[in-house]
Order: structure tokens, then C-alpha cells, then sequence
């Protein structure tokens, strides 16, 4: 031993050593892998030549019957395997299979006339069967038709026979009943002995045969039955669906066609017409009712468990026990039954009963019959829900305020009415109220997927915010903002903007606001009023951390507006942004909505309430907004600045100072540049925010001459300084025009 760590003493030779035995180890590995592999292909070979085997038995005691049966040189489908068991399968049987169960001369009658077998030599009918009787018309008229060479299957000639052809005729023998309806009739013993019928031609029988599944079924039904004595009469016919009348359905026979022409394929299509236009999914639309998985909704418990997602530290917690009641509020309209009986479910079970004054659901004038009756019987066992219900569309912000007008509450609970209240969801909101009046606390807002239900978590340190023009969206804190403040998980969040769904208010605070402003319609804009309102007059909004409440959001809005949606809702930003954002409105119409500075297009209402309100409450600026509680706000009042000349001779630099606005205009103070009515020069206008005149196109990307002043009054015209530098002039726009090119000192956006 001691020779043998001598000897791998150096690192090279254990390296070697190493090395041969990995390979050693892996030739035996590959060995035995081999063995293993031929084994198993061995024993696949032995079960497959085993199947073989017995497959080759079966088709050798069969052989013999499928020479004797019919079968086509084409013919792929082996019938008489699937019948080895059922004795010898010949053309009769195939024939019967065919045609239904019924026997070929239940279908052909005395003459037969089959393609395949037209050659055969007639067999007289069954006893006590009614046969429909064939006669060939080339007959009647002593006709000889021509001769045809038979051949069988095979390719081999037939015995001579004479080939039936023409057009045949169709005559069906009733059959006689006696007294008691039931016996078998009278049998035909010879039927050149009996007269026949006078034979009527068929006119049927040269056209195509259209034929429904349901009346050959019923007409199967309707005729003798194989094997058996009783016959079925037309009284027991079964139901037959009700067919489009233009669909005109012959009888279920086959016959020889007169000429085999062409046609174009038929636009069949038997279901009962006109069609309900407003049925699911009719005309192949998608299902949109309420723009989620509403169908795996309706199989979810209305009663559910979520996980708990508040942070740890919000267990350990402790909250005064004499926090004020509050009620719940829930607006809808044409709400999904699942999920608004879940909201309701989730808020009775998760909430503190002597917390929950009650529940208020507004009905803003659903039309589903389930949101009637159907729902005052559901909630008629909850004492505390009580229904509101609107006689008009009022739309959600209207809702609210009714179901802030019947509250007994001592705070304002507003919640929508697709949510899910997580554990612990109420008294955290509750507990912000009770320390400050007028702070207005929201949960953390966590999503049910709106395509499999499941609940989502969010990132912590979110927040609402704002983007221009007004359109609200989430922004997470900065990690310096967090470190500066030293924030834990579960601290409250200075929120900017609220999401405006889900939120708690004072209620007496909530009226001293001038709650909602009553010139909003519907739905828009309502939560940037409401939380400028709060902020400039004096509250604060906040985001719990350890509240969550899980809501399904959608990809679209499902709620039908009384009026155009998005006039509307461009009203309601209009407003809002007349009475709140001071000089800043400029960067609201500047962003593509300068067609709503001509009230001739858009009247937004009377604003002097509002005004009013503000000063009442001595609300402070826009600018202080900006300043304390969204620094971090992209506002600029201007696009860009600059002097039209940098050396002046005659004045102060400040006489010369211009500005790009918003709204495209190039201002000095309260006097704008625009074109004169003759001559092409220049002038100074008083501004008007409304004036196409006064308007210019500049650094527009999407533009051609993005460093021009392409005006938006006279086409294709554009600023252009003197040769001389003594003069502004409007000439037509050339790109390579040097004196048409310009570049202000400043650009903010």
C-alpha cells in the first residue's frame, strides 16, 4: 500500500490513473447498454412475429368467403374482416349494410337497377311485403336498346343479359290491412298474375336528390322492416324538425339521371331561418360578455380562499378598538352574477361585523333579468345588504354619490364590484382615518387574472401617477426615495393619483370636498379630480400595504355609455383640467387635444361652481402640486424657448424672449405670431388658444420639415427670415431653404 501512494505520489500519474479507470468504467457502462438494447429488441421481434402469425390464420380461414363476395379493384376497406366472427359475409349482407338494413329489393323493388348489379336476373319479392314496382318506359315503347359487353369485378365477361336503361318508373303497392290493423297482409303468389296499377311517370327522378338525414331516418322507420311481419304505417312516422321551405327534399331512392350535368355547390344550410342576430356567438363572434373568463367565473366558490400577501410585519400590528363603522358601497351595471356575489361574499366574510355598518349595492339600471328578482331573493338572507336601484343610466360617478346619500356610515367605503377583499383588508384603511380625517387611505390593489382567475401578486412600492394628457398608470418608487425615508415593506405610500375604484373616505370629509363634481358624466377623469381635490385642498392619499383587495382587470371597458364614450370622457378631462391645473392645461390640450379649446365642438359646461369650491376651500396651486407631492412630474409650461435674435441693438433681451408652447404657438408674453392678410408678412396677434392662424408645427417627428414653422392655417407655408435679418416673412415651404430653418435656445420636450 505504502508503494502504491508512493508511486501516484506526483499529481500527473493520479491524473493518468484517474483517467483509465473513467475509461475502463465507461467501455463496461457501453456493454452493458448494448445488452440491455438486444434484449429488448429480441423481445419486441418474438410478440411481433407472434401477431403476425395469428393475423395470417385469420385472413386464411377468411379467404375463401371474399373470393365469393363482391369486392371493387379500389376497394381499401376489408368489410369482411370486421365480420369474422358473424359467419361468412356475402353480397347480400353488403348490400344490406348499404342500403341501411333493408334489403336491396326493399330499395330497387322487382327490377333492380343497381349500378353494380344491374346485369342480375330478377327475383321476385318477399311474400307479404309491400315493393315499390320499377317499369322501364323503353320497353313499353317496343324499343330495342343497345347491346353492352358485361363485365364483372374481375374484368371477365358476363353471360348475356339484357342492360336496362332508360328512365324508370316508380309505383308503390300499398298494402292492404284487415280489421284489426295489425296482421300480416294478403301475400302476392305471382306478380304477372295481378293487374298493376296504372304507371304514373316520375319526374323526380331526373334531378338531383337532395336528402336530409332526418327524414331518410324517418322514412327507414316508416317502411317493412327486415326479418320481421309487423309494418310500421305513416301514423308512427317520428318527429321530423321543421326545414327551411326553400329546401325542396325528394324521395330517399337512387335513380338514373337523365343527363349528367354540373352545378354549383349548393349553399345548404337547414336550420330554421331568420336566425336570432343577438344570440352567443352567433355569425361566429367572439363571446364578450363582461371581457373576461366569465364561464370559468360561474364554476368558481363564491366563497373562495385567496392567499394572505401582506407582509409579514402586518400581522404583529395592533390597531385602537374604537374605529369608526364604515359602508361599503358597490356600483354596477349588467355586472357577471359570479363575481358581483363574490365581492359581496368576500367583504361579509373578511370584514369585523361591528366595523361593517352595511353593504350598499347601486344599480345603475341593469337590464339582466338576474340583477332583478333574482338577486333581491340572494340577498334578502344578508341583513346588512341593501339595494339601491336608479330608474335611468346615471353612469358610476352618479351611482356613487346615491350610495353616499343613503350611507349610515361613518366612512365611505367605495369598492368595484369585480374584486376579492383579502384577510385583514378593512381595518388597516379604517385605522388611517381614525389617525388623520382627512387622510384617504387605498388598499394595495392585486389582480385576478381575467383569463384563468387566479390571484396575482404585485410589486411593493407601487404607486398611482399620471402621464399627459391626464391618463393615469403605475410607477414603482425609487430605491434613493425608499433609502432617504428609510420605508419598510409595510409602510404607508404617498399616492399622486388614486385608481379611483377602491378607496375610504370621512364621509363628512368626502361632502366638505364638494365630494364628486356633479357636472361629470358617467365614467372618466373622476379620479384625477378627486385626488387633485384632495391634494391641493388640504388631504392625502395613501397606499396600505397591509390592505389588498384582488380585482379582475380587463383589457377593455365592458360598460355601454348613454353618449359617445370617448366624448365623454374628453369632456370630463376637459373639466377637470379647466378648474385644477392652473397655467398647466396647456400640456393637456397640447397633447392631441386642441380641437377641444373650440367650445363650438365640445361644450364642457358651467364651471363657476367649481371655481367657487376652490376658492372656498382655499385650495392651493398646481405648481405647489407639482412641487410637494409629484416632483418627478414631466411638466414644462412651455415645449421650448429662445431669442429671435441673440445681439439686440434697440431694448432689452426680455422684449425679444419667445416661447413654443403646447399649443404650437410661438408667444411673446400675451401676444402670438401670426400671418398678415396680405403681402406674406408677419404680425403680432393677441393670442387665441383656439386659433388654427396662430399655429405652427415644429420638431414634429412624424413630419416632413421638422426644423420648420409649417403653419397649420395656409398649406405647405412656412416662417422665413429676411435676407437681411430685418424681417419675418410666410413663404412656401422649401426644404433646402436655409432661412427657413430655425433652432430656439431651449427645448423641454
Amino acid at each position: 500500500m505504502m508503494k502504491l501512494r508512493r508511486y501516484l505520489r506526483g499529481s500527473g500519474r493520479v491524473l493518468a490513473f484517474v483517467f483509465a479507470a473513467s475509461i475502463i468504467w465507461l467501455l463496461f457502462d457501453i456493454a452493458a447498454l448494448r445488452m440491455s438494447i438486444n434484449d429488448v429488441n429480441s423481445l419486441m421481434l418474438k410478440e411481433r412475429v407472434i401477431r403476425e402469425r395469428e393475423l395470417f390464420k385469420k385472413q386464411s380461414k377468411m379467404s375463401q368467403v371474399i373470393k365469393e363476395g363482391f369486392g371493387h379493384p379500389i376497394q381499401r376497406v376489408n368489410e369482411a374482416v370486421t365480420q369474422a366472427n358473424n359467419g361468412p359475409l356475402n353480397v347480400d349482407k353488403l348490400a344490406e349494410k348499404v342500403y341501411r338494413g333493408r334489403k336491396r329489393e326493399h330499395i330497387f323493388g322487382e327490377n333492380n337497377v343497381d349500378f353494380k348489379q344491374r346485369n342480375r336476373p330478377k327475383s321476385p319479392p318477399p311474400e307479404g311485403k309491400a315493393e315499390p314496382v320499377f317499369h322501364d318506359k323503353s320497353r313499353q315503347q317496343n324499343e330495342q336498346p343497345k347491346q353492352h359487353v358485361a363485365l364483372d369485378a374481375n374484368g371477365k365477361k358476363q353471360p348475356d343479359a339484357k342492360v336496362q336503361s332508360g328512365v324508370l318508373d316508380i309505383k308503390v303497392v300499398e298494402i292492404p290491412k284487415n280489421k284489426d290493423g295489425d296482421s300480416p297482409p294478403k301475400p302476392i303468389d305471382n306478380a304477372k298474375d295481378e293487374p298493376r296499377p296504372a304507371e304514373t311517370p316520375s319526374n323526380t327522378l331526373i334531378k338531383d336528390v337532395k336528402v336530409n338525414n332526418a327524414i331518410a331516418e324517418a322514412q327507414d322507420k316508416a317502411n317493412v322492416k327486415v326479418g320481421e311481419d309487423k309494418v310500421v304505417g305513416k301514423e308512427q312516422l317520428p318527429f321530423v324538425p321543421k326545414l327551411q321551405k326553400e329546401v325542396d327534399f325528394k324521395e330517399n331512392v337512387t335513380a338514373v339521371r337523365k343527363k349528367p350535368g354540373v352545378h354549383k355547390v349548393l349553399l345548404l344550410d337547414v336550420t330554421q331561418a331568420p336566425r336570432n342576430p343577438k344570440a352567443v356567438g352567433q355569425f361566429g363572434h367572439a363571446v364578450e360578455r363582461g371581457f373576461f373568463n366569465v364561464h370559468l367565473s360561474d364554476q368558481i366558490p363564491l366563497d373562495r380562499a385567496i392567499p394572505d400577501t401582506r407582509p409579514e410585519t402586518c400581522k404583529d400590528n395592533t390597531i385602537h378598538n374604537d374605529l369608526p363603522s364604515t359602508s361599503v358601497i358597490f356600483c354596477f351595471v349588467d355586472e357577471v352574477w359570479s363575481t358581483l356575489l363574490r365581492s359581496v361574499h368576500s367583504v361579509l366574510n373578511r370584514s369585523p361585523p361591528h366595523l361593517l355598518k352595511e353593504i350598499i349595492l347601486v344599480d345603475d339600471c341593469s337590464t339582466r333579468d338576474y340583477l332583478k328578482k333574482q338577486l333581491d331573493d340572494y340577498m334578502a338572507q344578508f341583513p346588512k345588504v341593501k339595494i339601491v336601484r336608479l330608474k335611468e343610466r346615471q353612469g358610476l360617478i352618479r351611482a356613487r354619490m346615491a350610495g353616499a346619500e343613503v350611507a349610515k356610515g361613518e366612512v365611505l367605503t367605495f369598492l368595484d364590484s369585480h374584486i376579492e377583499c383579502n384577510v385583514g383588508w378593512l381595518e388597516p384603511l379604517l385605522e388611517r382615518v381614525y389617525l388623520d380625517r382627512r387622510k384617504v387611505p387605498c388598499p394595495v390593489i392585486e389582480v385576478i387574472s381575467d383569463q384563468d382567475m387566479s390571484y396575482v401578486l404585485v410589486d411593493n412600492f407601487q404607486r398611482g401617477i399620471f402621464k399627459w394628457p391626464l391618463v393615469f398608470g403605475w410607477s414603482p418608487l425609487s430605491e434613493d426615495y425608499i433609502k432617504k425615508n428609510n420605508m419598510t415593506i409595510a409602510d404607508p405610500i404617498r399616492c399622486p393619483i388614486m385608481a379611483g375604484g377602491l378607496f375610504s373616505i370621512d364621509k363628512n370629509y368626502f361632502y366638505e370636498l364638494g365630494a364628486y363634481d356633479p357636472g361629470l358624466d358617467v365614467w372618466g377623469g373622476e379620479n384625477m379630480e378627486i385626488s387633485f381635490k384632495i391634494w391641493m385642498c388640504g388631504g392625502e392619499i395613501e397606499i396600505i400595504p397591509c390592505s389588498r383587495v384582488g380585482h379582475i382587470f380587463r383589457g377593455q371597458n365592458p360598460y355601454k355609455f348613454p353618449k359617445d364614450r370617448q366624448k365623454t370622457v374628453e369632456r370630463n378631462l376637459a373639466r377637470v383640467a379647466e378648474v385644477w391645473l392652473d397655467e398647466y392645461k396647456d400640456l393637456f390640450y397640447g397633447h392631441g387635444y386642441h380641437h377641444l379649446l373650440n367650445r363650438n365642438n365640445m361644450d364642457i359646461g358651467d364651471l363657476s361652481e367649481q371655481i367657487a369650491l376652490r376658492k372656498k376651500l382655499k385650495c392651493k396651486s398646481f405648481k405647489w402640486y407639482l412641487d410637494n407631492v409629484y416632483p418627478d412630474a414631466d411638466a414644462p409650461v412651455v415645449k421650448a424657448e429662445g431669442l429671435v435674435c441673440k445681439t439686440c441693438r434697440v431694448g432689452s433681451q426680455s422684449s425679444q424672449h419667445f416661447n413654443y408652447t403646447w399649443l404650437k404657438q410661438l408667444q411673446h408674453q400675451n401676444v402670438c405670431i401670426g400671418p398678415q392678410s396680405e403681402g406674406g408678412r408677419i404680425g403680432l396677434y393677441l393670442c387665441d388658444r383656439a386659433s388654427a392662424r396662430l399655429r405652427w408645427y415644429h420638431k414634429v417627428p412624424s413630419l416632413p420639415l421638422a426644423d420648420h414653422f409649417r403653419s397649420d392655417y395656409a398649406q405647405l407655408m412656412c416662417l422665413e427670415a429676411g435676407s437681411k435679418g430685418d424681417a419675418v416673412l410666410q413663404r412656401s415651404c422649401d426644404q433646402n431653404n436655409a432661412f427657413q430653418k430655425w433652432e430656439l435656445t431651449h427645448y423641454f420636450a
